[in-house]
């Protein structure tokens, strides 16, 4: 089979695109694959270092005003469109994959205009703006949750596929995880705001933390993101907290798989992939949506999850220490809310999407 994926500008998009690639190559090496991005995008870094081959064309994301800058990405849009179909004529793809992000647009739209099946992929709850447009004249659209369904009227095909999850997550052991970080009978609870962190969740760990004892019984793994570790550092030593064996700052977390394994209870932001990964592993997560992102697709995520008891969400603007320790009091000291919890969790994961993606692809192909 030979498979273009086209997705690009966050990792968000690149990633699912990418295991869908690594995925379809393992289940037969003769698999043919190449991708279509921006060299803007992370997807001119991710892709080559993951060893496929990319063709790049200019494309930028369209607002609804009409603006002189509009006019000009509607340009560059409808120049790529014709770039695409080029290159899908020179490629012969058998299918056209696109997971989102404004580069999928006109190669999913060639490819519809040429007669090439197409899938796309939504990771949110709430689809963008390029997967709505996408969903009418696409073979089939793939969504990473139920409350999907709703957004995508006009949609040919839909199908509940649920998000790629790294397969490392999934192999990991729960005790085994623990006895390797030294959580003993405690309970963990791991705290972080993604890769770069969020000032918001970092401000709020702290003042929880300064508040712990040590008879509470429990540990804190707590990730600052790289760019606010210092002064994380800085204003916990102010605050004279100490880190020990039951606390321990980190800037980053290298082994998340061992981690989220291990934890009992995760506070952290509510990005697609995130959220997948906390019902894949059945994790009580209280979720503070980024209200900094396209569509406020964080708090669709979010609500995905605490609207059928599988975590709590606290919106930024009311996420205050007393909002957080009322979250976990209730959780912490009550092994049953824990379990219904994870129970729900459980309830709404899909842990095989890259199989059913796959023998989709084979099937309209």
């Amino acid at each position: 089979m030979k498979i273009l994926l086209a997705g690009g500008g966050t990792a968000g998009h690149i990633n699912p695109a990418l295991a869908i690639a690594d995925y379809a190559v393992r289940m037969d090496k003769s698999t043919e694959i190449l991708f279509i991005g921006t060299k803007k995008g992370m997807e001119s870094t991710l892709v080559p270092k993951a060893g496929y081959n990319i063709r790049y064309i200019k494309v930028e994301g369209l607002s609804k005003k009409l603006t002189l800058k509009n006019i000009k990405s509607l340009y560059h849009m409808i120049a790529a469109k014709s770039k695409c179909k080029k290159i899908i004529k020179e490629f012969a793809p058998d299918v056209v994959v696109g997971t989102g992000g404004y580069v999928c647009a006109p190669a999913v739209m060639a490819a519809n205009a040429l007669g090439i099946p197409t899938l796309i992929h939504e990771q949110n709850v709430f689809p963008g703006s390029a997967i709505k447009l996408l969903s009418k004249s696409s073979t089939v659209t793939a969504i990473s949750f139920e409350d999907s369904r709703k957004y995508l009227p006009d949609a040919k095909e839909i199908l509940m596929t649920g998000n790629p999850i790294r397969p490392e997550i999934l192999a990991c052991n729960r005790d085994y995880a623990r006895g390797k970080l030294g959580v003993g009978d405690k309970k963990l609870i791991l705290i972080f705001g993604g890769s770069l962190g969020a000032n918001a969740i970092n401000s709020v760990a702290l003042e929880f933390i300064s508040t712990i004892k040590r008879e509470d019984n429990i540990k804190v793994l707590f990730a600052t993101g790289q760019r606010n570790y210092d002064e994380v550092c800085a204003e916990a030593k102010r605050k004279g907290i100490k880190t020990q064996s039951d606390i321990d700052i980190v800037p980053y977390i290298h082994n998340m798989d061992e981690v989220m394994n291990a934890a009992d209870i995760v506070v952290c932001r509510s990005g697609a992939i995130t959220v997948s990964e906390l019902c894949a592993l059945a994790k009580p997560a209280i979720l503070v949506p980024s209200p900094n992102v396209t569509n406020n697709h964080q708090e669709y995520n979010a609500r995905a999850l605490s609207d059928n008891g599988a975590a709590i969400t606290i919106l930024e603007r009311d996420f205050t220490v007393e909002a957080l320790k009322n979250a976990l009091s209730g959780l912490l000291c009550n092994n049953d809310a824990i379990k219904t919890m994870s129970i729900k969790s459980a309830s709404i994961s899909s842990v095989n999407a890259l199989d059913i993606i796959y023998k989709k692809l084979g099937q309209i192909s």
